[in-house]
């Protein structure tokens, strides 16, 4: 099974996409490896890494090899791909209907564009595809 696919397909939010990054690609250690590259950046200690169904599942079991298990810190809610921010705004407002914008860390290994903070993102990637534009300087 390939990362990258050229497929065309529907996005959780409705979008038609015409490439697909398939996370059930990665192996269990490549997962691992997205949770550590994770810990580089995320200085904060988390309580418990939870994963939107169903692609974030296995970042967050890989995550939570790092989790404090301290019911004081913040939850850290994970995905694989970030889109435009539709399945973490739902899973969010399902699960934690409470958070402010700032409350909780949020995690995703690939954004198909930056997180919108406007629409309660502060979704952090690791890996995030440039602004599309029709001018390139």
């Amino acid at each position: 099974m390939d990362l990258f696919q050229q497929v065309d397909f529907i996005s959780h939010a409705g979008i038609p996409m015409s490439w697909k990054i398939e996370m059930d690609a990665l192996t269990d250690a490549e997962w691992d490896a997205c949770a550590k590259m994770v810990m580089e950046y995320q200085k904060l200690p988390f309580y418990k890494a939870v994963g939107i169904p169903r692609g974030g599942v296995k970042f967050a079991n890989a995550l939570n090899k790092y989790a404090s298990g301290n019911p004081n810190d913040e939850h850290m809610v994970v995905d694989d791909v970030y889109t435009t921010g539709t399945s973490f705004r739902e899973f969010i407002a399902e699960h934690y209907p409470m958070w402010t914008m700032q409350q909780g860390f949020r995690w995703c290994v690939f954004a198909r564009q930056p997180s919108d903070t406007q629409q309660g993102g502060f979704v952090k990637a690791l890996f995030t595809m440039p602004e599309i534009n029709t001018r390139y300087d």
